[in-house]
């Protein structure tokens, strides 16, 4: 079985962060999204594997490479816009052959991994395999329609959802999906819908299998999805201290600290993890905290919050929560009175002040 991971989409739910970076690269306990996914295809035993990508194809290549630290065989297929998940399988012809094959979103993120779905897919010998996890506002996802553990029908977005089991990012195909998507047309939005190509196996006669997931799903597209998914890849980490740490700090819990870097007269509360490189200096990290590689965070409270690398974090006088901060960022207390806010801000900035 092959693998084809989607990572060409432009992350305009993470805007201004996605500006500069790939969505599928932010990441989720000092780890890329888009690593968990091909770590979850490889512990599948898929290792021959096509990544789509779009603008940000320079930083998924260098962040990637050949796939070999995975374990995997990586090639790119450029996609020259966004036109919609069917689309990527219609350009992956050459790679996919009539193999089988898992369709793997880049930034969706599935705690527990696939092995028991791939498992199943190869024992079933079902045409297609679709994972439903149940959500709170069906309307906002493809959903679809049981009957007698059957998949009846799926409708993309439904005002009167037929049920509440959303179809999410990772689906299983057989051949048979390359005849369908050629015939698919562009829906209102202008793209070639999966939904649209799921109904046509079912319209077929073929066999779509449901797997309901019971574990933990998120899709990272937005901030407050990040800060989720960070919170439960940190709950399942180790104590690890390699780092230095003086007689003045303090570690409880889950707390990760890389070798080299270094946490003097602070206290880090976990689970939280500290990358290399990064310097912690009279400052506070609270729970659920990921603070990347050659950071400062100087005389500091953060907590619930993601950090990306070489950001520095300086005298700020109140508590950071529930924050994803970019790369390269300086947040330092300003030193001239009167108070005022001096702010250059992005498109789709949000800030809050007190």
């Amino acid at each position: 079985m092959k693998g084809l991971v989607l990572s060409g989409g432009l992350g305009t739910r993470l805007r201004p962060l996605t500006y500069t970076g790939a969505k599928q690269l932010v990441p989720i306990a000092n780890k890329p999204v888009l690593f968990y996914a091909l770590e979850h295809l490889v512990e599948a035993g898929v290792k021959d594997i096509a990544i789509v990508v779009g603008e940000t194809h320079a930083q998924i290549r260098e962040g990637v490479g050949d796939g070999s630290r995975f374990g995997a065989r990586v090639e790119y297929i450029p996609q020259d816009a966004p036109r919609g998940i069917a689309h990527g399988i219609l350009i992956a012809r050459e790679f996919l052959g009539d193999d089988p094959f898992v369709l793997f979103l880049g930034d969706n993120f599935l705690r527990e991994g696939i092995v028991p779905f791939a498992h199943n897919f190869e024992q079933d010998h079902a045409n297609a395999q679709i994972l439903l996890y149940r959500v709170g506002n069906p309307q906002d996802f493809g959903v679809a329609e049981l009957s007698d553990g059957r998949v009846v029908r799926v409708v993309e977005k439904p005002r009167d959802p037929p049920s509440d089991l959303a179809v999410i990012g990772i689906y299983f195909f057989d051949h048979h999906v390359h005849e369908i998507v050629t015939t698919l047309r562009p829906s209102a939005r202008g793209e070639l819908e999966i939904t649209d190509t799921i109904q046509g196996y079912l319209d077929r006669g073929l066999r779509v299998q449901p797997q309901i997931v019971n574990g933990w799903w998120i899709d990272t597209g937005k901030k407050d999805d990040l800060l989720e998914a960070n919170r439960l890849i940190l709950e399942t980490l180790e104590q690890d201290v390699a780092g230095t740490l003086d007689a003045a700090s303090q570690v409880h819990g889950k707390v990760v600290v890389a070798a080299s870097a270094q946490v003097q007269n602070s206290v880090i509360r976990g689970p939280a993890i500290i990358g290399p490189g990064t310097r912690i200096q009279n400052a506070y990290i609270g729970p659920f905290t990921s603070i990347d590689h050659d950071c400062l965070v100087n005389d500091c409270e953060i907590e619930h919050s993601i950090v990306l690398e070489r950001t520095r974090l300086i005298e700020v006088p109140g508590r950071i929560e529930d924050s994803l901060i970019g790369r390269n960022v300086e947040i330092a207390r300003s030193p001239h009175k009167p108070k005022a806010y001096k702010l250059l801000l992005g498109d789709f900035s949000r800030v809050e002040v007190l």
